[in-house]
């Protein structure tokens, strides 16, 4: 009681100025400096992230920009001496940039569109129907997303050869509109996870207005399904784009090979050209740096591409950051 009552005096001493400007001079700056020492530490934290997944993007657009010369020279590191876009024009003569282009973009929107028709039926199925054998399916299903493709790759390759699939987008797209593998289960599981969050009330109310069940999938269902048929197909694009392992496995022929595929081939007929051409100049200095890999233009080459994957994600960042959340992907 003394102790309160020696406070209460010792306020009613100070002046009224020194009572209501102590309190906001405390909160205020107190406030304001945390709120700064959290925001530089969040940037600190977000920069070095940010540097650690751009360095290779930085890298190679240093490296694809550099001349033979800078590229060979060890003072040199990540700003040329001189800026060169002739390992562009190179690598895009080299690498037969539009054709294979073409090739790539055939293999990854039609794996899409093909991903999409089939997982979207399936996850519906499997998110609102019960029927004889569910659980089994659901099992076969997980299972089928646990196994790693290489270890069933060789009975696809023998089934493939016998369906004369071979050199040919058969193999690489086919198995995509029955849910075929990772890819196909991820994306079933996508939709799944997406067609159960939605309302039975909406279903009901198509039944009660005479639509069957396909109809009630096309018309009602899946124009809601709009942020699932986002993630599935960007996912499928990207996945198909930067794939080279089954495409080498089941394309033989030039004509139909992917930019992954030709950005390999470029190297290897890079380096032997290359080769051929310092043997016969006889002068050993001028390979000097040039010999193992021609690297300031197989850098070109890999940026050309992984630019339109690039530019794909620019333009669609933001919806298919939303279309992420609102899926469930991120475990919310």
């Amino acid at each position: 009681m003394k102790e309160a009552q020696v406070t209460l005096a010792y306020k009613k001493k100070l002046p009224g100025w020194t009572q209501s400007a102590l309190p906001l001079w405390q909160t205020s700056g107190a406030r304001r400096t945390a709120d700064i020492t959290t925001g530089v530490f969040h940037y600190v934290i977000i920069l070095s992230l940010s540097f650690v997944f751009l360095y290779p993007v930085l890298f190679m657009i240093s490296q694809s920009l550099m001349t033979a010369r800078d590229a060979a020279d060890g003072t040199v590191q990540w700003i040329p001496k001189g800026i060169s876009f002739e390992n562009f024009a190179f690598a895009f003569r080299g690498m037969g940039f539009m054709e294979h282009f073409i090739n790539s973009i055939i293999l990854s929107v039609g794996g899409a569109l093909l991903h999409l028709v089939g997982c979207s039926i399936a996850g519906y199925g499997f998110a609102r129907y019960r029927f004889p054998g569910y659980t089994v399916l659901i099992v076969l299903l997980l299972f089928t997303f646990l196994v790693p493709p290489q270890a069933i790759v060789v009975p696809l390759y023998l089934l493939f050869s016998r369906l004369n699939w071979l050199n040919t987008y058969s193999p690489l797209l086919i198995p995509n509109l029955f849910g075929h593998g990772l890819r196909g289960a991820l994306f079933v599981m996508v939709f799944m996870q997406f067609f159960r969050g939605l309302p039975h009330q909406m279903e009901e109310a198509a039944r009660i207005d005479g639509a069957g069940a396909f109809r009630t999938f096309l018309s009602i269902m899946l124009p809601m399904a709009k942020p699932a048929i986002l993630v599935v197909f960007l996912f499928s694009i990207v996945w198909h784009w930067n794939d080279s392992y089954f495409p080498d496995l089941y394309l033989k022929k030039t004509n139909t090979f992917t930019l992954n595929q030709m950005l390999g081939n470029f190297r290897e007929s890079n380096f032997g050209q290359q080769k051929e051409a310092i043997s016969e100049s006889g002068d050993a200095k001028d390979g000097i740096g040039q010999l193992p890999t021609n690297h300031e233009k197989m850098m070109a080459g890999a940026l050309m591409t992984i630019l339109p994957i690039l530019i794909l994600y620019l333009y669609t960042q933001r919806y298919f950051v939303e279309s992420v959340e609102r899926t469930g992907i991120a475990g919310e």
